[in-house]
């Protein structure tokens, strides 16, 4: 079969409307579209609309509360004392499977490389690298 005699048969299949009840049946189908999206587009701005609502809602009872906090919190603000380190300590060091011996003896290693005092130098972690 060719593709000219199936055009043909199929042409001759269907039931024939007029040009008229085309564009009728045509604008009608396009009527319905834009009015499910114009639909969809109302549920979105009332979504939209509740949304916002309720995050004002929110705000401004977090301001409330922030303002009820302000008249009873005292006037001075209290400080946590630090916690006192030893003399020429720079704090807590996070070692990551690494002996405090082997620890120690890097810290000194790269304090005389650097040619600078270990209470100067700040370490964060020792981790031992593998290969």
């Amino acid at each position: 079969m060719n593709f000219f005699t199936l055009a043909v048969q199929t042409a001759d299949s269907g039931t024939k409307i007029s040009i008229g009840d085309a564009a009728v049946t045509a604008i009608f189908g396009y009527c319905v579209v834009f009015f499910g999206l114009v639909l969809l587009m109302c549920v979105l701005y009332a979504t939209g609309a509740i949304f916002q609502s309720r995050d004002e809602k929110a705000k401004a009872a977090k301001k409330a509360d922030e303002a009820k906090q302000a008249e009873t919190k005292p006037a001075v603000p209290e400080k946590k004392p630090e916690p006192v380190l030893a003399k020429g300590s720079a704090g807590h060091i996070k070692l990551h499977n690494v002996p405090d011996k082997e620890a120690a003896m890097i810290m000194a290693i790269v304090a005389d490389k650097m040619q600078t005092p270990l209470n100067e130098l700040h370490f964060i972690s020792i981790k031992e690298v593998k290969k």
